[in-house]
């Protein structure tokens, strides 16, 4: 299996962007909502219909205020903080799996999509991103009408 190589270019614009989504966080996020540390990989499906590309985001137990959406050039970039549940000093974990820290997810999506109407909302854990497809018209037979104009005059 072949995969593209992302242009340098296009990698730090991904970057940059990825990195003012995690300062805008910074800023905004009371500090009980902030993941100092660790890292965290939410799964992601995308789903496809005639109309709309859907991605959904398991985002459990993370805030709203503490999740950042962007489309920029075909990539959807999905980016969060999950901070991890305060615990009493007394308490001993016997097991501990659920992850914790910041997450940016992003995913290379082709096609032309009506950005202006793209909408997400958070239900039950998961985050769904739903972007409207456009219209392809190219490859579509176009008829160019034609203007008689009167002849020039000498």
């Amino acid at each position: 299996m072949e995969f593209p190589l992302v242009p340098s270019s296009e990698a730090t614009e991904l970057a940059d962007d990825i990195r003012q989504l995690f300062d805008d966080m910074s800023r905004t996020l009371p500090h009980e909502r902030r993941a100092l540390s660790g890292e965290c990989h939410p799964a992601v499906d995308i789903r496809e219909t005639d109309d709309v590309v859907e991605v959904t985001v398991d985002v459990a137990g993370v805030p709203t205020e503490a999740i950042r959406i962007l489309f920029r050039g075909g990539v959807l970039v999905v980016a969060g903080e999950k901070a991890p549940t305060r615990v009493a000093a007394a308490q001993t974990f016997h097991l501990v799996e659920r992850e914790f820290g910041r997450f940016a997810r992003a995913v290379r999506l082709s096609g032309a999509f009506n950005v202006g109407t793209a909408h997400a909302t958070l239900r039950d854990g998961e985050l769904r991103v739903v972007l409207p497809k456009l219209v392809d018209r190219r490859g579509s037979a176009h008829r160019i009408s034609i203007t008689v104009q009167p002849p020039a005059r000498s």
